[in-house]
């Protein structure tokens, strides 16, 4: 497998007077960028590794367990589009990449997957309910519990990311 490098991208922090909606989808692609941000220019083998000896997580899994619940929310849930589930049934959470998988690949379908996403509510209502069935659940609580998710997770990567190689930051 060849090394690929994640390169590091633009934040953007949404501005502090904008409306519901930009406000949640701004702070949402802020933390995205985030986690990009966290894992770029990490080697595979150190984004693979578990630095915390306690804790099964890595940062891969982390980006990877990420990529689904972007598409589970948005693509499969809100929007009811017709995807296959980004996780195997026999790991619930999708935390552990694949064989041959490299951290490019991971953050390259990451990015895809929030794309999809913000395609996915362009055209809805922050009032507007899930789509598919068995959820009532409307954008207004699917972007509040993203960002929520993602703050989380942003956080798991400060420690893995420091306890790898002792960078910390934004």
């Amino acid at each position: 497998m060849t090394q690929e490098s994640v390169a590091p991208v633009e934040r953007v922090r949404p501005a502090e007077d904008a409306s519901e909606r930009d406000t949640l989808t701004g702070l949402l692609d802020f933390l995205r960028a985030t986690v990009v941000n966290k894992v770029a220019g990490l080697t595979d083998e150190e984004a693979f590794g578990h630095p915390v000896p306690a804790s099964g997580l890595s940062p891969a899994g982390l980006v990877k367990h990420l990529t689904g619940v972007e598409r589970y929310w948005f693509s499969i849930d809100f929007a009811d589009h017709d995807l296959p589930s980004p996780w195997d049934d026999g790991e619930p959470g999708g935390f552990t990449p694949g064989p041959g998988e490299s951290l490019a690949q991971l953050v390259d379908a990451y990015r895809v997957e929030c794309a999809r996403s913000n395609a996915a509510v362009a055209d809805a209502g922050l009032d507007d309910h899930a789509r598919a069935d068995g959820n009532s659940f409307t954008l207004r609580y699917a972007l509040a519990h993203m960002v929520e998710e993602t703050a989380r997770h942003c956080g798991h990567l400060d420690l893995l990311r420091e306890s790898i190689d002792g960078q910390t930051g934004e």
